[in-house]
């Protein structure tokens, strides 16, 4: 792999690229503290479509932002989920009457912080819903029973479709049940031939000169496996292709291609390969497609469409127009001609930069749409909160903080040792905003804010932790009613906690057993239910938290881990830092 860059660090590249891209493009706008690229032209009748993802794969996602595709796209750093602030900034330049999707490529952070940005969204009245999108082929379905496929580049091909049919007028359920049959219709499969690098970061091991990973993932995750010695190009993309149609593969035939069905191929240049290698492989894959498949493609999009930084790699995506098709009721022609609609989006193949007309009901929107974010975040809200809340929070997350060298112990031994940090910086913010307040302000007033803190900590604990706190906060608020006099019974607090375990659940496939923070969470929530005793479910939440020393990671970087590297009495590092933090918080309200 090449390790040579023009930046020595990934600092102010983001921002620079953004900048670049719209001062090209007049049509877009910038939200440039939120990293948010956003259409002038999207009026607020039509359903808005908005997605995103870490930095590094230009030019998605912001280079789809324009009519007929993205409303908006949100950028993380380099290989990062954004943050759910940008998210819900995104949504503020783009509100609609009709309704919001969220086109998520399934990894973990992605899916948490949009998930998260979905809950909150609804609880400000937006209609919101989302779009899982996931279509990778390479690890099958034992590989990846846990989290599901990888998102590739044929989530390109669902944001196409359901932009162009929210430029059509489409309703928002129609849209949304497009987009969800992308991963029935998709698969994708690529191939690289070495790791990608980014700037200022230390590298990956490289491949070996005369071999190829088979299913690299576009961060560099493991592929399915390597090939070596180097086949030629007809060989690699044979193989390629029995992954993608073989129907006899049960573990990876996710797509059912029938002989008259329509199909469409996007090929997809991961950044490295030249313009002209890239495009011979295109026409091999076409080749090989008609010869030992019998398949023409309908439509065929190549390029630089979702890179891997500078990889050197190619993906193949096919999709089944025909079956989409027959699950919406239409004609194939119907879902062709969404394809073939005029998108002003720069990055899609054969587009212009036609200047278009700026929505000034978009715009009048938006500033109505910031101003109410900023009102939500001053307003009082609920009934007064309990005196012995602030010392509790104090004492769990002193407790917390004094843990840290503990959990990143356990970390380093089973992860990437960064958890201590990450919780650290979780309960520094809390105390921090504690101690911004002279009197106690109103109880769910306190909740938000504390939400807040938890969702700047970033990561995939910071995301899970949040999601429970905000949705755990909409249920507390629903059952104090306008007033906020209803009485703070146990019983009450549970209903709301077992409320915002199930909005959790739906957002992180990770369950009891899988050693992840959710051992503690669910079973300390489920108990609370049960006993309305809170020194019991303090008490059963550690115990399961220990329980996770003779676990097997199924989550997280922790699952490279092999079994001869596994540590004995080493307990899941998010799971004890939540059992340290609740059993601090009972200390507190005890004195």
């Amino acid at each position: 792999m090449s390790k040579k860059h023009f930046f020595s660090s990934p600092d102010g590249v983001v921002v620079n690229m953004l900048q670049s891209l719209v001062s090209r493009n007049p049509s877009m706008g910038l939200d440039e503290a939120n990293r948010v690229v956003y259409s002038k032209t999207q009026p607020p009748s039509k359903v808005t479509i908005i997605s995103g993802g870490g930095s590094g794969h230009e030019p998605a996602w912001t280079g789809f932002v324009g009519d007929g595709m993205l409303s908006a796209a949100v950028c993380g750093e380099i290989f990062a989920s954004p943050a759910t602030k940008q998210i819900m900034a995104a949504i503020r330049n783009v509100p609609s009457d009709v309704g919001v999707i969220l086109c998520i490529t399934n990894y973990t952070g992605d899916m948490l912080h949009f998930g998260l940005a979905r809950e909150k969204g609804t609880a400000l009245g937006y209609n919101v819903d989302v779009v899982c999108m996931a279509e990778d082929a390479a690890l099958g379905r034992k590989k990846s029973e846990k989290v599901g496929r990888r998102g590739l580049a044929g989530n390109l091909l669902v944001i196409k479709l359901i932009g162009a049919a929210s430029q059509k007028g489409w309703s928002f359920e129609q849209c949304v049940k497009l987009g969800q049959l992308g991963n029935s219709g998709l698969v994708t499969i690529g191939t690289s031939l070495d790791h990608c690098h980014v700037p200022g970061r230390a590298a990956f091991d490289q491949v070996e000169d005369d071999a190829c990973v088979l299913g690299m993932g576009i961060h560099n995750e493991p592929g399915l496996r390597t090939i070596s010695p180097m086949p030629c190009p007809e060989e690699i993309v044979k193989e390629m292709l029995n992954y993608l149609l073989d129907p006899s593969d049960s573990d990876r035939a996710f797509v059912q291609f029938r002989k008259e069905d329509e199909v469409v191929l996007l090929m997809n240049n991961f950044g490295g390969l030249s313009g002209l290698e890239f495009e011979a492989l295109t026409n091999i894959t076409l080749t090989v497609l008609k010869n030992d498949w019998n398949i023409i493609p309908t439509r065929i999009y190549a390029g630089i469409l979702e890179t891997s930084l500078n990889g050197l790699g190619f993906s193949i995506t096919l999709g089944n127009m025909s079956h989409m098709a027959r699950s919406m009721d239409l004609q194939t022609s119907d879902i062709i001609e969404l394809l073939d609609a005029p998108t002003t989006a720069p990055a899609w193949p054969k587009n212009g930069y036609t200047r278009r007309d700026i929505s000034k009901e978009m715009e009048e929107r938006r500033e109505k749409a910031h101003a109410r974010a900023e009102e939500e975040g001053t307003a009082d809200k609920g009934p007064a909160t309990p005196p012995s809340l602030f010392p509790a929070l104090y004492s769990a997350c002193t407790a917390a903080i004094s843990a840290e060298p503990l959990i990143t112990q356990y970390d380093m031994q089973m992860g990437d040792g960064d958890c201590g940090e990450a919780v650290t910086l979780l309960c520094k913010s809390i105390l921090s905003k504690l101690d911004t307040y002279t009197t106690e302000p109103p109880l769910l007033s306190l909740l938000s804010a504390i939400a807040e803190c938890v969702e700047d900590a970033g990561g995939s604990l910071g995301a899970i932790l949040s999601i429970l706190a905000t949705a755990f906060t909409n249920a507390l608020a629903e059952a104090c009613g306008d007033d906020g006099k209803a009485s703070l019974e146990m019983g009450t607090v549970s209903k709301a906690a077992v409320y915002a375990l199930g909005n959790l659940m739906k957002y992180t496939s990770a369950r009891e057993g899988d050693r992840t923070v959710m051992d503690v969470l669910i079973p300390f929530i489920n108990s609370l239910a049960e006993t309305k005793n809170l020194e019991t479910s303090v008490l059963v939440a550690k115990e399961k938290a220990d329980q996770t020393k003779s676990m097997k990671a199924k989550f997280g970087r922790a699952t490279y881990v092999g079994d001869e590297g596994k540590r004995e009495d080493v307990p899941d590092p998010g799971a004890y830092a939540a059992g340290v933090w609740l059993g601090g918080f009972l200390e507190g309200l005890k004195h």
